[in-house]
């Protein structure tokens, strides 16, 4: 799942390490950490596989404060965006809300611009 990707991000930053590995990796997650390298929040990923569940070893660039996943995964219309960002994240300058949409996994604010709404599946800042 998503938590163990964003738990595991929390933990490589207390620790400063710039790695961090996480398990399992499905499409999912992927598409999550892609939306985290497109806004620099980390660097990149690379998905491993070792034959059974796989793992996803992610470097870290220092800029990643927190990560979570919101369970279960509410709707969320376009209307509603802002109230979860004010709910969800530190301020209105950074951090993203994560939600998955009929165009696909993106952030809050690609959402709002495509005025479409979805499922919320995570954050981070």
């Amino acid at each position: 799942s998503t938590q163990s990707t964003g738990s595991n991000g929390i933990n490589a930053e207390y620790g400063a390490r710039d790695r961090s590995s996480s398990d399992p990796p499905p499409k999912l997650s992927s598409k999550f950490l892609s939306v985290m390298m497109k806004h620099g929040y980390i660097d990149e990923f690379e998905v491993v596989d070792d034959h059974r569940a796989g793992k996803i070893v992610v470097m870290l660039n220092g800029r990643l404060n927190k990560c979570g996943v919101i369970s279960p995964r509410f709707d969320v219309c376009v209307n509603d965006i802002e109230k979860w960002t004010t709910n969800l994240l530190p301020s209105r300058q950074f951090g993203k809300l994560v939600l998955t949409t009929s165009s696909g996994i993106m952030d809050h604010e690609e959402a709002r611009r495509k005025h479409t709404g979805g499922k919320i599946l995570g954050f981070f800042y």
